[in-house]
């Protein structure tokens, strides 16, 4: 459904009904690193935080945050809060509510020494498929980089010293490394393994609630 005309309907629906078809993209990197998910409108922005690492994927060793509608989101810290701008908790904030005010475009960085920006882009809002464990990943482009490389300068250091033998640092990054890396070759087995456990968590989670639910009601 076109993004406009679903969020225009979503207004009394319960979000557990729903989802948003997300692409996930790495900024100031051609050719272009991205990966397109769906996630239950119900999730938190930490949720979402989780669901990117898994994608990208990343390792979760860094803090990260969300920027939409001029908000920060993240896990607050009162350090941060004193010296910069108000920090909300993605913990609370959910994906549906964000939808709801029509935000369609959020701003994700993970890693402040690293610097690792993406855009977080929600294409299209649909039912959920009751067959299907939420979330799930539909497909991408482009390995994304390893964790602590050395952002955006060191990516490209590592690609050029991986790729050419000759290079005075193939063999330390090689190394470093640890494993063959195919800068055209998203690792979908990997991807889908993690997002996987992500879903099933979630699963469990709401069998957890639903049975809670039922002694108690």
């Amino acid at each position: 459904m076109e993004l406009g005309r679903a969020i225009c309907k979503i207004g009394g629906m319960n979000h557990a009904d729903r989802i948003a078809r997300i692409r996930i993209q790495l900024d100031d990197w051609q050719p272009a690193i991205w990966r397109r998910v769906e996630v239950p409108l119900t999730a938190t922005l930490k949720a979402l935080h989780d669901v990117i690492q898994a994608a990208m994927p990343f390792d979760d060793y860094h803090l990260f945050e969300f920027r939409a509608d001029g908000k920060r989101y993240a896990i607050p810290d009162p350090e941060w809060d004193s010296l910069r701008d108000r920090t909300y908790s993605a913990k609370t904030m959910r994906l549906g509510t964000l939808v709801d005010r029509g935000i369609t475009q959020l701003a994700y960085t993970y890693d402040f020494g690293d610097d690792w920006r993406h855009t977080i882009t929600i294409e299209a809002i649909a039912d959920a498929d009751p067959t299907v464990e939420y979330p799930s990943y539909i497909g991408g482009a482009g390995r994304g980089p390893p964790e602590d490389v050395g952002g955006i300068p060191g990516f490209e250091l590592f690609l050029d010293a991986i790729a050419d033998p000759k290079h005075e640092q193939h063999r330390e990054l090689k190394r470093w490394h640890g494993r063959p890396f195919d800068r055209a070759q998203v690792d979908d087995g990997e991807v889908r393994a993690r997002i996987g456990k992500l879903a099933r968590r979630r699963a469990l989670g709401k069998a957890g609630f639903e049975k809670n639910r039922r002694q108690t009601g």
